[in-house]
């Protein structure tokens, strides 16, 4: 295996690590507006993620560096393609960040509950654009033989990456109505248990369509055994879920995401954007990679500096493990 393989390999391990982990802080985020019952409800839905919010996205930033440092044309044909759906996530992503911060800096209902709203919209719209942007990237785009993007806004919002975003919006609502039963105790725990449930029965019909469409396009065996382990966790985790067994399901629903993404590293592989106009215009791992000189360089900290960030954000949700409810809120006003 050469090593711009192996660096696609650890990229899609980045997002699919991004994806696990921050599709239930999306979640969460969303369930502030479905399933909480008033503010002190919001306040326990966002205390359950809280001390570790902001370590999920360093994945994003780490799998956006690497693919930068890796594959510098496929970075430049990415985010000059979809400069404006990328700019809409990091933009969510950044108010969401403040409205975290800055929610309970003020006793003031209205102030709260503006910021509320921001953590509610900018959950959402992350969760459903993250879905569309993959499914283009898998479907194809129009990319010429300067490797440049000539296609449109528009023509990103496709019926297939449509139904992508779809996918990715009920799948991460579902992992965060698992976690939300996983971490909270009291009726807020039984009401996201029955929450879950439904949003897994909806997140299988949207995901197996999806699946089958992408299976039938692009697919191949490799991408078949992923399809089969992701149907097959996501079945186990409504099934876990509607068990009480809030532990299974929150590991299974994470294997089902896992398993959709590396479904879809699957179909692109050797491509990493094809072309939509000639797949000879295609950008492959090996005509969008960086030299091996730099590779080598960039393998090397990365063995080292991984385990390390793994470590530490082990420990941390190791140290945040306990269950919360309304009566761990001292000042229900905030």
């Amino acid at each position: 295996m050469e090593l711009h393989d192996v660096w696609f390999v650890l990229i899609a391990v980045l997002w699919i690590g991004y994806f696990f982990l921050e599709g239930f802080d999306f979640g969460i985020g969303v369930l502030t507006k479905v399933l909480a019952r008033g503010r002190t409800e919001r306040r326990v839905l966002i205390n359950t993620i809280g001390p570790v919010w902001d370590g999920n996205e360093v994945w994003l930033l780490t799998a956006g560096g690497a693919t930068f440092a890796a594959f510098p044309d496929w970075y430049a044909t990415l985010f000059s393609g979809f400069y404006l759906p990328l700019l809409m996530i990091l933009v969510c992503l950044i108010v969401r960040g403040v409205a975290f911060e800055y929610r309970a800096k003020r006793p003031e209902e209205k102030w709260q509950t503006n910021w509320e709203h921001a953590i509610f919209w900018t959950s959402l719209i992350p969760a459903v654009l993250w879905g569309v942007a993959f499914g283009n990237i898998v479907r194809g785009v129009k990319i010429d033989a300067h490797k440049e993007f000539v296609g449109s806004f528009w023509d990103l919002l496709n019926p297939y990456a449509i139904l992508g975003g779809l996918v990715t919006l009920t799948l991460f609502t579902f992992h965060g109505a698992v976690f939300a039963s996983l971490k909270t105790v009291g009726d807020i725990r039984v009401r996201a248990r029955k929450m879950a449930l439904g949003f897994g029965l909806l997140a299988a019909a949207f995901a197996l369509a999806f699946l089958i469409w992408t299976q039938a396009d692009k697919g191949d065996g490799s991408s078949l055994i992923a399809m089969l382990v992701t149907v097959a966790a996501l079945v186990g985790s409504v099934v876990a879920i509607k068990a009480g067994r809030e532990g299974w399901s929150f590991a299974l629903s994470g294997i089902t995401i896992a398993a959709a993404f590396a479904m879809l590293f699957l179909t692109l592989f050797p491509n990493v954007m094809p072309s939509s106009l000639d797949p000879a215009w295609s950008l492959t791992v090996t005509n969008a990679s960086s030299s091996p000189y730099t590779l080598k360089i960039m393998t090397w900290c990365a063995a080292v500096a991984t385990p390390i960030v793994l470590l530490y954000q082990s420990w941390t949700y190791w140290v945040f493990r306990k269950r919360i409810g309304t009566q761990h809120i001292a000042d229900a006003a905030h």
